[in-house]
């Protein structure tokens, strides 16, 4: 007979954001907002920063040698919070966050 296991529940944060530091306090608030509802909670594991560059040219139509290079970096996190109860959920949800960061928040 095969044992069967049981998963936890867990909810999975992503937070995106274009400021590294921006991000990291935000993490930092979210699992100690976590933490203080007795939740075990994972991370915050940096993900790959996403990095979009864009070439323009200086000038409208004359000196195609001159021109200006712009990158837009895209800073990711993954928080795991184990065993989410409802208190969490609501704490989570009241969180006031700073504009800028965008955060994911799914069941798995």
């Amino acid at each position: 007979m095969a044992k069967k296991e049981v998963e936890k529940e867990k909810l999975r944060l992503r937070i995106k954001a274009y400021d590294n530091k921006l991000i990291d306090n935000s993490a930092k608030q979210i699992v100690e907002v976590a933490k203080r509802q007795d939740a075990e909670v994972i991370g915050p594991v940096p993900l790959p920063t996403e990095i979009h560059k864009y070439t323009v040219n200086r000038s409208t139509f004359i000196d195609k040698n001159s021109r200006e290079q712009f990158e837009l970096r895209v800073h990711k996190r993954l928080i795991d919070i184990l065993n989410p109860n409802q208190a969490i959920i609501e704490a989570l949800s009241r969180l006031n966050l700073p504009a800028g960061v965008d955060i994911e928040i799914k069941m798995v």
